[in-house]
């Protein structure tokens, strides 16, 4: 034990030669464990990823829905964010619940003085039991101050009409590209007939990716999960198309291994750590 007040002794330089990849999650928590930041950690961690949070509000939530929810300043959210971007250096980013103008333009502010080499935004809107988690007048905000600075925007259908406005979801999608500045936009197909086909719109055009259909009824955080699983991929190295892919079958798999799981008495989350990964060490630069 060294003696009060003196620093430890540093570890030898050949220790400080390699890294993990610190992937970061700026979103709501849930304490059921379910969604939100909960599942955006498991699913790093599951990928090999290092996972680090910070959180933009506070639900009370279960397997059954979410009943209340209280938001964290805007300051806070830079004091949680701010040390880890300089300690860690993230690679990868995923953006969750942003519930109010405050929150958002903290955020923006954010990217603009650190850019991040890939950030994906799943714009949590309303729960799936149907409480809202944006305020009213927040939408516009992020679709003028955070959809620009974000090289992947991952909406459900609800979602995508709100901030596009366009009954169509091609047509929403091609217009936050066209009058927002959006880069890329993944119109996920889980909530329409069918195989869940996702389509990856920008300004190149458009590409499909199908799914699989998974009968259970756990599948609380499969969007959360999907956004994190595509930025845990990005990090470890693979280009968008591929990260996708790779990230919907991880999600397809997750819900498969979970479907038999009697977990409270709503929607159940996923089983995120069927087949985890050791966490990737890689050399530092």
């Amino acid at each position: 034990m060294p003696a009060c007040g003196k620093r430890p002794t540093p570890l030898p330089t050949l220790a400080m030669q390699y890294s993990y990849i610190p992937c970061l999650s700026i979103a709501g928590f849930d304490p059921s464990g379910g969604a939100g930041i909960a599942a955006d950690i498991k699913t790093f961690s599951a990928l090999g990823c290092y996972a680090a949070a910070a959180i933009t509000a506070i639900t009370s939530q279960s397997t059954r829905g979410v009943s209340a929810m209280q938001p964290v300043s805007a300051e806070w959210i830079s004091r949680q964010v701010l040390p880890v971007i300089e300690d860690l250096r993230p690679i990868a980013l995923k953006i969750g619940m942003t519930c109010n103008r405050e929150i958002i333009r903290s955020i923006a502010g954010i990217l603009r003085a650190h850019p991040f080499p890939f950030v994906v935004l799943d714009p949590v809107m309303i729960s799936s039991s149907g409480h809202p988690l944006m305020e009213d007048d927040a939408m516009k905000c992020l679709a003028d101050e955070l959809l620009p600075l974000c090289h992947l925007v991952t909406p459900n259908l609800h979602e995508l009409h709100a901030l596009g406005g366009e009954t169509d979801p091609i047509l929403s999608a091609r217009r936050l590209i066209q009058r927002y500045g959006a880069r890329q936009i993944l119109v996920k197909g889980g909530h329409r007939e069918g195989l869940p086909t996702d389509i990856l719109v920008s300004e190149m055009g458009e590409t499909s990716f199908p799914g699989q259909r998974i009968a259970t009824r756990n599948d609380h955080g499969t969007g959360c999960t999907l956004s994190a699983a595509i930025a845990a991929y990005v990090a470890r190295g693979e280009m968008l198309p591929a990260a996708i892919e790779h990230a919907k079958d991880f999600v397809s798999k997750a819900l498969e291994a979970g479907a038999d799981i009697h977990i409270g008495d709503g929607h159940g989350p996923l089983n995120h750590f069927f087949g985890p990964l050791p966490l990737l060490v890689k050399e530092k630069l």
